[in-house]
């Protein structure tokens, strides 16, 4: 391998290196302050780096915003996967409950949704949507089904949207207010999955 290249390779895994340290100050702050608070300046102090240096990596807070989301989006994906791979029994049940538990501590994809610009088609965009679709599919796949019509690939979306909001109403206490606990609900859920009539497509 030429010296060029050997250099080549070194610089992009030192930027690597660094970009995560940023995600990884940028996680700290917004689990601190909020992710609705988070700033790049806050991100730039909490990693020690002046905030000039963050627009090399992110253009601005809605960028950083949808890393930190798309890098979450990952983390669900892989906790589903695993947990329902790891039960045989109720695979949905797992993948469903791994999610909500990652989902309930974290805003960051709540707060992402603000930072998506209609059809902007930037790279972080479509890194956020790549995610979006890895988790959807691992969630198909704990349903036992493969989504590969339209009508099974909305119920898909559906399942995940529900999740959300459970999170999203554990998160800020209103499910205790309103008397459910996550677990009845995800119950219920799963019930509403198994009734569901199988489509044979469009």
């Amino acid at each position: 391998m030429s010296a060029t290249k050997l250099r080549e390779e070194r610089r992009a895994r030192q930027r690597q290196s660094v970009r995560s340290d940023i995600l990884e100050a940028a996680r700290r702050v917004a689990m601190r302050d909020g992710a609705r608070n988070l700033s790049l300046r806050g991100a730039a102090a909490e990693a020690g780096f002046a905030p000039a240096a963050l627009y090399s990596y992110f253009r601005n807070k809605d960028e950083l915003m949808l890393a930190l989301a798309a890098d979450d989006l990952s983390r669900i994906a892989q906790a589903m996967r695993a947990a329902a791979n790891g039960n045989g029994d109720d695979p949905l049940a797992a993948a469903a409950s791994a999610a909500l538990a990652l989902l309930a501590r974290t805003e960051t994809l709540a707060a992402a949704s603000g930072a998506l610009a209609p059809q902007s088609g930037s790279e972080m965009e479509r890194l956020f949507n790549g995610r979006m679709i890895a988790a959807l599919t691992a969630l198909s796949n704990a349903t036992g089904s493969r989504a590969q019509n339209r009508d099974e690939q909305a119920d898909v979306v559906l399942l995940a949207a529900a999740l959300a909001g459970i999170a999203m109403l554990e998160r800020n206490g209103r499910l205790q207010a309103l008397g459910f606990s996550a677990t009845e609900l995800l119950g219920r859920l799963r019930g509403f999955t198994q009734a569901a009539p199988q489509s044979g497509g469009n």
